[in-house]
């Protein structure tokens, strides 16, 4: 139940006057800002002054409830008048009276928090307005209620001595005008470092924004210039790939002249040293051929052909082709049956190259044990996962996504032999994206690891125009140009196994 602290009879002019002198002094006794305490005397002086002119006077009753959360400043203004026509149309504030008192009780409205308005002929008008306590404001007591009661009654008198009442009212007015003066001088001065507050912000902002727009401008240029090296670095990687090849190739074929006695005997030493340079040649073409593919990739000049084939057949090609670079007898090289798998609708060639870089870096990274090279079809149906299992070094679970990535590599005790430069399992990742799949690794370091390679049983190309299933040389190209060797066919002797898992 809220706790009066004042109650003010409205008979004369001066009493208008006064229930908004004691209006602030109540409000700034309760804690509100000196801004506050101007709203709340402003709108009690607006309605006060409302029911002394139209209903021939009235009451105000200050309150104030302590025990409502948050706390409230409670006023109440009643009068014993006619009531107000037109109710609604002055809350909506579309009422507009000769006088203003439309504007003056929607005005008074805006600067409380809570304005209830009850009026008829009959009982008159009830105007009750609330201005809750500011919640940064400490919660006032009773004995604080107690206390601003005590100081409103020792508050003086303004009527001066040898003044008629007459007199005392106009100095209470000409007094309750000047506060007002300085009360909208101070809210003026507040208006005014708010604007100039605004005005800086709005400058800030506009500069912000500029700052935005250059460097937003900026990164446009810098995008531009990256696609720029991308393209030329891509152009460069095509034409030096073609250009190393050639060379190469005619390095390979004198080193085959002389190891084959061809040109004459070689001593011991002799085919030694042919066969070190024949083997770096070997090395320097598998790069070049990685470079060239991931050219040509990144290009989109590669073409995918998928033709109608059974894993049986690729299988025993990739048997051929990788059995002889098994030196080590304490490793063996297992092709799991393939019985039962369906035909599959791919680009053999690509495929072939993803496997065969795969089992070349087990084959790297494997000093006893197995590799196990497999096919299961999915549960879905509709894709086919190819595995390469080894019981090699294994890879740490934070280093398995670096070995997708282009130069990757993850030092171990084996590095310094098996070199690499870390472009296998990249060209793999992208190799199987252009069949429409991907790729991945299950590892466990010390252990052994299993790559994987899932994709689809019938590559679906767009404006597919294959021929139907197990149609032998079906194919539908894709690409710009067919310029260099993509992958070669299974079994080309010319394509020796390669990959880097570091």
């Amino acid at each position: 139940m809220a706790t009066q602290i004042l109650r003010i009879r409205l008979e004369a002019e001066e009493d208008v006057v006064a229930a908004r002198r004691r209006a602030r002094s109540i409000a700034a006794g309760l804690g509100f800002s000196p801004l506050d305490q101007t709203r709340i005397a402003s709108a009690v002086s607006e309605i006060a002054r409302n029911a002394f002119e139209y209903a021939d006077g009235g009451e105000v009753i200050f309150a104030f409830d302590v025990h409502a959360k948050p706390q409230a400043f409670l006023i109440d203004v009643r009068d014993r008048g006619p009531g107000i026509r037109d109710l609604e149309a002055v809350l909506d504030g579309s009422y507009r009276s000769p006088t203003g008192m439309g504007r003056g009780i929607a005005g008074s409205r805006r600067l409380m928090d809570r304005c209830v308005i009850e009026s008829s002929p009959q009982t008159g008008t009830t105007v009750s307005m609330a201005r809750l306590l500011p919640p940064d404001r400490a919660d006032v007591a009773p004995l604080g209620i107690d206390a601003i009661v005590r100081s409103l009654m020792q508050e003086p008198a303004r009527t001066r001595a040898g003044s008629t009442p007459l007199d005392a009212a106009a100095l209470d007015s000409f007094a309750e005008m000047q506060e007002q003066n300085r009360e909208l001088l101070a809210t003026l001065t507040e208006l005014r470092d708010r604007q100039e507050e605004l005005l800086r912000l709005t400058q800030e902002l506009e500069a912000t924004n500029r700052g935005v727009v250059a460097l937003y401008a900026e990164l446009d240029e810098r995008a531009d210039e990256l696609r720029r090296a991308d393209t030329m670095k891509t152009r460069f990687l095509s034409n030096m790939s073609h250009e190393l090849r050639t060379p190469l190739s005619s390095i390979r074929a004198l080193s085959n002249l002389l190891v084959n006695r061809l040109d004459g005997e070689l001593t011991e030493e002799q085919e030694r040293q042919v066969l070190l340079i024949r083997k770096s040649a070997e090395d320097l073409t598998e790069i070049v051929n990685d470079l060239l593919d991931l050219a040509k990739i990144e290009a989109g000049r590669t073409d995918v052909l998928p033709t109608s084939f059974r894993l049986s057949g690729l299988f025993a090609a990739l048997r051929t082709m990788l059995t002889p670079l098994l030196a080590d007898p304490a490793v063996r090289l297992i092709f799991e049956d393939t019985e039962g798998l369906p035909v599959i609708f791919t680009d053999e060639a690509k495929l072939t190259q993803i496997l065969r870089n795969f089992v070349s870096n087990a084959l790297k990274f494997t000093e006893r044990g197995e590799i196990r090279v497999g096919a299961q079809l999915e549960p879905d149906g509709e894709q086919i996962r190819f595995t390469v299992a080894d019981t090699g070094i294994g890879i740490a679970e934070e280093h398995q996504q670096v070995i997708f990535e282009e130069f990757g590599q993850v030092q171990s005790h084996l590095q310094q032999r098996v070199k690499g430069t870390g472009l296998g399992l990249p060209l793999c990742r992208k190799l199987a994206a252009l069949l429409g799949g991907y790729v991945g690794v299950d590892s466990k370091f010390g252990v052994g690891s299993t790559f994987y390679a899932t994709l689809p049983v019938r590559l679906v190309l767009p404006n597919d125009a294959a021929g139907p299933e197990g149609t032998a040389g079906a194919g539908v190209p894709v690409g710009l140009d067919r310029a260099g060797d993509a992958g070669g066919a299974p079994g080309d002797p010319a394509l020796a196994a390669r990959g880097d898992r570091a």
